[in-house]
């Protein structure tokens, strides 16, 4: 609407002495017309008459153009008001016609350089990316004791390559350079990012080793304890204060033990490193917790059950499960004989090393429990269910609800080992409906899905109370263990 009322006021009103003075143009032209013709005709100069009048035709034309673009077609001396500035020269039609075409095709990259702690220097590598019409996103400065480390989320033209955007920083200064592909999630803003990693480490103790590999980007997180479930040192020295060198972290586990962070192909900066004892310096303060809520959900039969976070606080109902189940459903599950439990437990049970999901009866007895496991950089699902509840599809429900929570952690993938002979999670992991690798070595299988394709959830399915579960593309429930 504003557009349309500029371009109205920008016309000027309309004369009538304007039209007067064409008439009377019009009239005389004739008059000379018809004079010439005679005089022409008649008269013994004729031809000089012509040329005469030709002149005098061509300057009449020249005097009403003038007059035309002075009163009447001249461009505004002022632009219309919420118009833009063009410094007193026209805009050419061409630009209006380039704003109105669709953008070009872009990509967003992540760069991240190191330029020397000098003024300007940063200043010669931004306009070097404007030259090349590379739009900065957002930019953050890591500063070092010789230089200046800067990461930079920019929109870069499709056709520009990692290559050429690499070329033009070195070509700028920048040295030690390390570029990636973006995506949509990198255009949050770093405070924001930290805060919602800062809430959802306050809000679960398991959150700590995640909010670390989102914080930090591709990265491994190795949890050592300080003793075994034996009582036995662990191996691992915990050091007396969080270090860091280059490429490792070294942080003190506030539960005990140490949580190392390794990422080979970038090294970590002072920032960074402050960053993560911050958010383990949080769980450290807060102490152990986790989410209270549950989901109940009603099986084939019409029994219902309830799916629960469960945590250390469950670990004498978790031996009561395994003192229920039969040798051969342990061995199923733990690839062999089971003597003692305890030593399993300790570990499947602490949310540094993984969730885990309970099975209940409406009398409070666990039926089954699901882990999902941080592996280093990769992630374990593991199951075990009562035998007088199997074939009931709780084990199906469990890693639907597991896959879930992988997804939701920003997880590539789930791996499964077990026995060839276990027919029952070969079906579940069929079940997931996801892409599934296979490798067998020596009677031992291992089951890996992608996630690519698996849905996600705006929130992890125990903070839902009424949401619906994962379903399965293919009913394995009458196969499961």
């Amino acid at each position: 609407m504003t557009e349309v009322t500029s371009a109205k006021s920008a016309r000027r009103p309309h004369h009538w002495r304007r039209d007067l003075i064409e008439l009377a143009a019009l009239f005389s032209a004739v008059a000379l017309a018809d004079v010439v013709a005679n005089l022409v005709v008649h008269a013994p100069d004729g031809p000089v008459l012509l040329i005469t009048a030709a002149v005098a035709l061509a300057c009449t034309a020249g005097f009403h153009i003038w007059w035309s673009q002075r009163h009447s077609h001249a461009p505004p001396t002022e632009p219309p008001v919420g118009a833009p500035s063009t410094g007193g020269r026209p805009v050419p039609v061409e630009q209006d016609e380039e704003e109105e075409m669709p953008r070009p095709d872009t990509a967003l990259w992540r760069l991240r350089t190191t330029v020397r702690d000098e003024p300007g220097s940063l200043a010669v590598l931004c306009t070097a990316l404007a030259r090349n019409r590379v739009d900065i996103l957002t930019l953050q400065t890591h500063p070092l004791a010789d230089g200046t480390v800067d990461e930079f989320l920019l929109r870069a033209p499709g056709a520009f390559t990692a290559q050429q955007l690499a070329h033009e920083v070195a070509e700028a200064g920048g040295h030690e350079t390390w570029i990636e592909r973006a995506d949509a999630h990198d255009l949050v803003d770093t405070p924001t990012r930290v805060i919602g990693l800062a809430t959802r480490t306050a809000l679960d103790t398991a959150e700590l080793p995640l909010a670390l590999r989102q914080l930090l980007g591709r990265c491994t997180i190795h949890s050592v304890p300080a003793v075994t479930a034996d009582g036995a040192p662990a191996g691992a020295e915990t050091p007396a204060e969080s270090a860091l060198e280059e490429t490792v972290m070294r942080l003190r586990d506030p539960s005990g033990g140490v949580i190392t962070v390794e990422r080979p192909y970038l090294p970590f900066t002072p920032t960074e490193f402050a960053r993560a004892r911050a958010l383990v310096d949080l769980d450290a303060r807060l102490g152990p917790r986790m989410p209270r809520s549950q989901d109940v959900f009603t099986l084939p039969e019409g029994n219902e059950i309830t799916v629960r976070r469960a945590g250390p606080d469950d670990a004498k109902a978790a031996r009561a499960l395994h003192d229920r189940c039969s040798e051969r459903t342990l061995r199923l599950r733990y690839h062999g004989p089971v003597a003692d439990a305890d030593r399993y437990l300790a570990h499947l049970l602490s949310p540094r090393f993984g969730r885990t999901l309970a099975v209940q009866t409406a009398s409070g007895r666990i039926v089954g429990l699901g882990h999902l496991l941080w592996d280093g950089d990769e992630t374990e699902v593991a199951l075990l269910v009562e035998d007088d509840w199997q074939r009931r599809g709780i084990g199906s429900e469990l890693l639907g609800r597991l896959v879930a929570l992988a997804v939701e952690a920003g997880c590539d993938s789930v791996y499964a080992v077990t026995q060839a002979s276990n027919t029952g999670m070969v079906a579940a992991m069929r079940g997931l409906g996801l892409p599934l690798d296979y490798q067998v070595e020596e009677g031992t299988l291992v089951i890996t899905a992608r996630l690519a394709g698996a849905p996600t959830r705006s929130r992890l399915p125990y903070e839902e109370p009424h949401v619906q579960p994962y379903e399965p593309s293919y009913d394995a429930r009458q196969e499961l263990p």
